[in-house]
């Protein structure tokens, strides 16, 4: 196929639904953008919080706006181990089954029963872009990473839409593992694997 996209290295962060962000900053709270993020509409947020599990605690987790329907936790798999969370990989959005955990912030805290997960790889396409690679949504691929620790990450899911634009994510344990930056180029190099 060879149809090169930029890696975007996705840190451990989470959504907010609009029910917790009046609940752990204040009714009626608007989150802070600081910097817009590559898919359109998505942006990082000046606030944090605080994530909290059975064994361990993450604090100043980076809230990523704008709300959404439900709260999401994404984690990188050593994170989840570190807050002593089983947390599945899942693709963004299918919460059912997925954990819970603690939130706290200025204004106040929340248990959610269910919304901690690690991301499923994926890579994001406008429609354009998957018609130049020859693909469409929820097709999965496989991509290379070349360099001194490259390798090839199969089971990529497509995301196609338009508020997608050409980016793979990847967490930060699948990054350190392939010794790559986000910036850095990858090539889809098959699908179906």
């Amino acid at each position: 196929m060879g149809y090169k996209v930029e890696i975007g290295l996705s840190n451990k962060h989470l959504h907010l639904s609009r029910e917790h962000i009046d609940v752990l900053f204040g009714k009626g709270y608007e989150l802070t953008p600081t910097k817009d993020l590559k898919q359109p509409g998505q942006f990082a947020c000046d606030e944090k919080v605080d994530v909290e599990g059975p064994k361990g605690s993450i604090r100043g987790l980076r809230i990523l706006g704008p709300a959404r329907p439900e709260t999401q936790v994404e984690l990188a798999m050593t994170d989840a181990r570190g807050l002593g969370i089983k947390a599945p990989v899942r693709e963004s959005g299918k919460l059912e089954g997925t954990p819970g955990c603690r939130l706290t912030g200025p204004a106040g805290a929340v248990e959610i029963d269910h919304g901690v997960m690690v991301a499923l790889r994926h890579v994001h396409l406008s429609p354009s872009e998957a018609a130049d690679a020859g693909l469409k949504d929820k097709d999965v691929v496989s991509v290379r990473i070349e360099g001194v620790r490259g390798l090839v990450f199969d089971k990529v899911l497509v995301r196609s839409g338009e508020a997608h634009s050409r980016e793979l994510h990847l967490d930060t344990d699948e990054g350190n593992a392939a010794g790559c930056n986000s910036g850095e180029l990858a090539e889809i190099i098959g699908r179906g694997v």
